[in-house]
Formats: structure tokens, sequence, C-alpha cells
């Protein structure tokens, strides 16, 4: 070995590992203040109820508070672009929701953040299942039925969803253009509201999230056709899955997750994501959330940074060939 190369070596091996003990110090003495948790939409929705109990449950475990900080306004595009010009310190974190980061960047011209580039993942919090229900009175009992009866309807079949561009809505038109029934979506300014139509008899379908679902599934006012996760939901074991129903490989789960700044220390993300997988593996967070319709999902920064570029790609050609824009 060279004198010239040895002496490379030994820099480069002396500044590894300072960086390495640089890494261990901040993730030591982090956090020293308080965290503040963005979550881009109002009080009250599943997304920031179960951004909530994250942010309590981090509070204990990393012995400084977490503060919810909601920050609504434009489908999540406002609250999510103030994470991402924010500090990379650890101090701002993104309560993230796929709506507003796999699905805005194709409805909306801009969104004011990129969603590959401006966040660091720190890992998914858990998939909120979503399921196509109908009113008890619609004649189609089944998926199968439910595509025919479509095609002979000149009008097509109403599909009431929480609103333009979301995920159930992203949903039915990945739905209509996989199996080419006749759907036409109806966007309401709500779930709740949508619910109570089908519920009505108003419309005959609605796409949303299981959650508030399960009550009128389980009392029989509403009549179940599929969950579209890869799996059956928990909740409501003997619903079949579209992929079940001969619709192979679909899936349209709703997500939420955890993310910060883009520039955010690699030590700091690290002790975030075992912070959160602790949280998630605990039995009575898992219960809470099951509660809420979301099955928790710890994992890496690495695999839900994946799940987001597949997610983002995924998408995009669903949302321009439905011709989906912004309102």
């Amino acid at each position: 070995m060279s004198k010239i190369f040895r002496r490379q070596w030994l820099q480069a091996a002396f500044l590894g590992a300072s960086l390495t003990l640089m890494g261990s110090a901040i993730a030591q003495s982090y956090p020293s203040k308080p965290i503040r948790l963005v979550v881009p939409f109002t009080p009250g929705g599943v997304t920031d109820t179960s951004g909530r109990l994250i942010a309590e449950q981090l509070s204990k475990r990393l012995g400084q508070q977490v503060i919810v900080d909601n920050k609504p306004g434009a489908s999540g595009n406002i609250g999510t672009q103030q994470v991402a010009a924010a500090e990379g310190d650890g101090y701002t974190l993104l309560l993230g929701f796929d709506g507003t980061l796999v699905i805005n960047p194709h409805v909306f011209p801009k969104t004011g953040f990129d969603t590959l580039k401006d966040f660091a993942p720190i890992g998914k919090i858990g998939d909120a299942v979503l399921i196509l229900v109908a009113n008890p009175s619609f004649p189609a009992k089944n998926l199968k039925d439910l595509i025919a009866l479509s095609k002979t309807q000149a009008g097509g079949l109403s599909y009431g969803t929480s609103g333009t561009g979301g995920t159930p809505h992203i949903a039915g038109e990945l739905l209509r253009q996989r199996t080419g029934a006749n759907l036409v979506h109806v966007p309401y300014k709500g779930g709740g509201q949508a619910l109570t139509d089908v519920l009505g008899g108003n419309i005959p379908l609605v796409y949303t999230a299981i959650a508030g679902a399960i009550p009128h599934v389980k009392s029989g006012k509403l009549l179940p056709i599929a969950v579209s996760s890869s799996k059956r939901a928990s909740s409501l074991p003997d619903v079949a899955t579209f992929i079940e129903n001969g619709v192979s490989d679909f899936e349209a789960s709703s997500w939420v997750a955890l993310l910060a700044p883009a520039k955010t220390p690699r030590a700091i993300v690290t002790r975030l994501n075992t912070e959160l997988n602790a949280v998630l593996n605990d039995p009575e967070v898992r219960e809470r959330l099951n509660g809420m319709g979301i099955t928790a999902a710890p994992g890496t920064p690495e695999s839900f940074g994946a799940e987001l570029s597949r997610d983002l790609s995924k998408y995009g050609p669903v949302v321009k060939a439905a011709g989906i824009k912004a309102e």
C-alpha cells in the first residue's frame, strides 16, 4: 500500500468514524425540546385522530411533547408544503396521507412540494382499508353482477365518495378502468355525507374508508360488495376482496405515515423510526388504530420510501385516464 493511498484510506476511515460518532451523539441528545407534528387537515377526521394517537404515544417514548398542529387547506397541500420548507432538524414532522403525497401531485397543477425530493420517510403508521358498499335494495349482490348491471345502464351506476381526487375516487376509477364497469363518480364534501345518502337510497353505491361503514354493514343497513385491500379486513372478515372477486392484482388502500423534511439527519430519522415501530407494536395502540379502520404497519424508512415511489407512479396513469383535475 503506497503512503499516499494509505493516508487517503486513513482519512476516509477517520471521516466515516467521525460521522458515525456524530450521528450517535445527535440521536442520543435528540429531542431536547417539543416536536411539532403538522396534520394537514382539520381536527376530527380519521387522519387527524390517528395522528393524535401517535403523537401521544411518541411523547411518552421520546420524553418530549409531540404537539399536533392542524394546518388544513388545498386538500392537504398547505400543511404539507410548510413541512417541506421547514428546517430539517427533527422538530417539525408531517403526518403524511396518500391522497396528499401520491395523488395530489397528479391532480393539482402545483402542490408546492416534491413528494420524493422534499421529504425523508420515517415510516408508515398503517393502512386504512377501503370498501365498496351498496344500499340493501340494490339489485346486484356481488361484484360480478354489479359490473354486469352497470353495463346495462345508459347513465351508469353512481358511486359516492368523500370528494374529487381522494383515494376512494381514485379506487373507483381504477375499478372502472380495470373492469369496464359503467360507474359514475358523485363527489361529496365528506365521506359521512356520502354514507348518509346511500343509507337513504339517494345513491346506490359508496366507496369509502371501512371505519365509517363497519357498523352499518354489521347491522345490515349496508350491503358490502368488496374491500380493496390485498387481504380481507380483520374488522369484516366475511367480506371478500376485489382480488377474490376476480379482479387480479387490484389493491387500493389508503395510508397514513410519518415524514420529516428531506435534510433531517439520518440518525434522527432512525431514532424516530425505532420509536414509531415500538408504538405500532403495542397491542393497545394496534387495537385503537384498528377501531379507526387502520391496520398498523411497522417497517423501515426504506420500505415506506419504496412504497411511496410505487404509489406515485401507479396513480398517475389512473388520474390522467380519468381526466381528474382539482376543483
